[in-house]
């Protein structure tokens, strides 16, 4: 399911992935628009208002209670990100 030139989904959708026998619910919201360009140096992430809670929602979910180091999601160019995107990995890892 994607949005006329995106690849984010175009209604509230849910991902459901296991790591390490937990379930993690990653939700998408309407109309999101999520966009990675790397600039060298530099990563840029522009996002519109739907696709940063979207952002923020998969990164409170990744810090909830009882999730464990090496959670991770993939969002990619043609899955959850915009077309000519760079791949991007949220990951926990709770080391110091």
């Amino acid at each position: 399911m994607t949005s006329g030139s995106g690849s984010a989904p175009i209604e509230s959708t849910d991902l459901q992935a296991a790591v390490e026998g937990a379930g993690l619910r990653f939700t998408w919201d309407a109309d999101a628009r999520i966009e990675v360009r790397s600039l060298g140096a530099e990563v840029v992430i522009e996002a519109n208002a739907a696709g940063l809670r979207t952002l923020a929602g998969h990164l409170l979910v990744l810090a909830g209670e009882g999730v464990t180091d090496g959670a991770h999601l993939h969002l990619e160019d043609g899955n959850g990100l915009e077309d000519g995107s760079v791949g991007l990995v949220l990951e926990r890892n709770d080391e110091e």
